[in-house]
């Protein structure tokens, strides 16, 4: 009974997302740790007003794994969306690890693109500094445990095929944890932390890790990128 529950629902679900269909490329928004889709919403909605389909992702990063919440949650967000030509990632802080690790096992269509905002790319000290604090798990979980800058998640994972766009924040409002990060950071990741060495573009943009997703600049920023596969560097 649970069974046919779930392909029921599954199927209204499909059945309205082809009706609300507009456009030829879906934009998936995967927001970062101890946050949720409601944080996504600003970003998603200029996304929309930009012309393209979106499809926020919610998931619970408590007791669950980057490996388990990219082969549940993100795999069910674009299976849902398979029919769309490109299928293009925005994702905030520790969503870009969940995007990078599921894509070492799956593939977009050819042509979509990645924008990751303040991503922890390389890990963060301030997951060094409470590694061992229970408070720290309560919040963050198995997943917060992962983002040491010695964990193994980003040894193993491997350079992406893709068109990736960085957007890094370079403004802190806590002193304290921007003394445990090297350099210029935004409060929670260190502005070389969050470099890829397969990304076709890099910006850094004068806002903290929280606020980077509810940015106007970065915003724009994003929607340059998925329609041309680079950052605008014109002063403004």
């Amino acid at each position: 009974m649970r069974k046919l529950l779930f392909f029921l629902l599954l199927f209204i679900y499909n059945y309205v997302l082809a009706e609300n269909k507009h456009s030829d490329e879906c934009v998936i928004l995967l927001h970062g740790i101890g946050d949720g889709k409601v944080s996504m919403l600003k970003l998603e909605k200029a996304i929309s007003d930009a012309g393209f389909d979106t499809y926020n992702v919610g998931y619970p990063a408590f007791g669950k794994k980057i490996e388990k919440i990219a082969e549940e949650e993100l795999d069910i967000a674009i299976k849902n969306v398979k029919d769309y030509k490109k299928i293009h990632i925005v994702s905030h802080s520790m969503g870009g690890i969940i995007t990078r690790y599921y894509l070492k096992y799956h593939q977009l269509p050819e042509g979509s693109r990645i924008v990751m905002l303040s991503p922890p790319n390389n890990g963060s000290e301030i997951a060094d500094y409470f590694e061992d604090s229970k408070i720290y798990h309560l919040f963050y979980g198995d997943a917060g445990l992962q983002l040491t800058t010695d964990n193994e998640i980003f040894l193993k994972l491997p350079k992406l095929n893709y068109e990736i766009g960085v957007i890094a924040g370079n403004k802190s409002t806590n002193p304290f944890f921007s003394k445990l990060l090297p350099g210029k950071d935004d409060g929670r990741v260190a502005v070389e932390s969050t470099y890829l060495s397969e990304m076709k573009d890099f910006v850094i943009i004068p806002t903290t890790h929280l606020f980077i997703k509810y940015n106007q600049e970065a915003a724009e920023q994003t929607i340059y990128f998925l329609k041309n596969g680079k950052f605008t560097h014109e002063k403004k």
